[in-house]
């Protein structure tokens, strides 16, 4: 991981302090000035780390709401590091968040994030799954 230990460090501190202004200072710290971030799911790219600062610091006066985030793990070395996490926002559902983290010289250069919402099991996959504990849920 070498000079990305640092960064990493930063991020999963952003995680433990659990909001949106925490990630972005730690964005303002890790993140290259060119810096690329991807949600597929809604078709969004944003660009340089200036952008994703106002959309970070102006999330919960546009939504009303002030997520909770918490790290569940990080895996990957080099410069590819996958965080797992859960997202509360607000209303006590525990969403799925991965994050797929490329560095560059030390500097987080793109994040490719995916979010997805708990749902129940099927009736008919009981006879082929274990149940767990969804994430999130304690």
């Amino acid at each position: 991981m070498g000079d990305n230990k640092a960064a990493m460090d930063a991020f999963k501190k952003a995680f433990d302090d659990g909001d949106p202004q925490a990630f972005s200072r730690a964005m303002e710290q890790v993140a290259a000035d060119d810096f690329v971030e991807e949600w597929p799911q809604s078709g969004e790219r944003i660009r340089g780390k200036a952008a994703v600062k106002r959309i970070n610091e102006g999330y919960s006066t546009a939504t009303g709401t002030n997520p909770k985030m918490k790290l569940r793990r990080v895996l990957g070395e080099g410069d590819v590091q996958v965080v797992e996490a859960t997202i509360d926002y607000g209303d006590g559902t525990p969403v799925s968040y991965v994050g797929i983290a490329e560095f560059k010289g030390g500097k987080l250069a793109k994040i490719t994030e995916y979010f997805a919402n708990p749902f129940e099991a099927p009736a008919w996959r009981a006879d082929f799954v274990e149940r767990m504990v969804p994430a999130g849920v304690r």
